[in-house]
């Protein structure tokens, strides 16, 4: 099971931690939860289906010849497209009471709550964000919509460790 993680533990959506008992140890970890199943299952579809092809490719009867070289690398592509696919499993969320570190598919950012003017979930949105100053934001890619009440405790506990460095 994944989602969040806080002070090391796993929790379920219903008792995702103490609300505010925000230790300076305590930390929350996020990751999405729909998004590294459908990728893991769409990684392992598409190096099935190529494999499969790429099997296949010899005993067709099409004109063409295939040689082992051209099995390899539909076998190749079906890896490629496969680890590729397996990157939108890689958000993830570390927060502490010092700052938040957002690690997107491609990026990874740290911010210090005093940068941070407020978490959001705007309606329709598909992610959560950091609202930022100057009227920037940051998408949070590991907090979404399709993790339905997952997405919900992970807003709150990023909002309450916001709101207990704003406080202290």
């Amino acid at each position: 099971m994944s989602g969040v993680v806080t002070n090391g533990g796993e929790t379920s959506p219903a008792t995702a931690g103490p609300a505010g008992s925000g230790t300076s140890a305590e930390q929350v970890r996020i990751r999405p939860y729909r998004a590294q199943w459908m990728s893991g299952a769409l990684a392992l579809l598409l190096v099935g289906v190529f494999t499969t092809v790429a099997v296949l490719l010899r005993g067709s009867d099409t004109g063409v010849i295939f040689q082992v070289a051209d099995q390899v690398a539909m076998i190749g592509i079906g890896l490629l497209l496969g680890a590729g696919t397996m990157l939108f499993a890689l958000p993830r969320v570390a927060a502490d009471a010092e700052g938040l570190t957002v690690r997107n598919v491609l990026t990874r950012k740290r911010f210090a709550w005093t940068e941070v003017l407020s978490v959001s979930f705007p309606d329709g949105a598909s992610f959560a964000r950091l609202e930022l100053p100057y009227d920037e934001y940051f998408s949070v890619l590991a907090v979404q919509s399709v993790d339905r009440e997952r997405a919900v405790v992970a807003v709150r506990e990023l909002r309450r460790l916001h709101r207990a460095a704003h406080e202290g």
